[in-house]
């Protein structure tokens, strides 16, 4: 198998991004991120927070199910299996709302990053 990635930058901004997503759910879900990157699915709440990261790597930084499952060490099906099941959550208020407001803080805190590394690199 051929590990040579031809765009190694596209390849750190998807895993910064996955592990800003990873990190934000871990403390939102007081899971912690040892279990969250675990081998193991875990007991429910894990595999949920795990599921809510993929997602929001997913969704809101765009990455592609392959590559959000290269940064979890899953398979691009079980990626996409755990963003049917979060997307499909989203009928509930609650959770869309808050949802809602980690994807926000999530782009939020991407584009300061974005800015510092503008700035620093002008």
């Amino acid at each position: 198998m051929n590990n040579f990635d031809p765009h190694p930058e596209i390849a750190l901004r998807a895993a910064a991004s996955a592990r800003l997503a990873e990190t934000t759910i871990a403390a939102a879900a007081r899971v912690p991120l040892a279990r969250l990157r675990g081998v193991r699915r875990g007991r429910q709440p894990v595999a949920r927070a795990r599921q809510t990261a993929m997602y929001l790597a997913h969704v809101a930084f765009g990455l592609s199910l392959t590559r959000v499952g290269i940064c979890f060490g899953r398979d691009r099906t079980t990626v996409r299996h755990a963003c049917a099941l979060i997307e499909d959550r989203r009928d509930d208020p609650r959770l869309e709302c808050g949802l809602t407001a980690l994807e926000a803080g999530l782009l939020a805190v991407m584009a300061e990053l974005e800015s510092c590394r503008v700035e620093a690199h002008p």
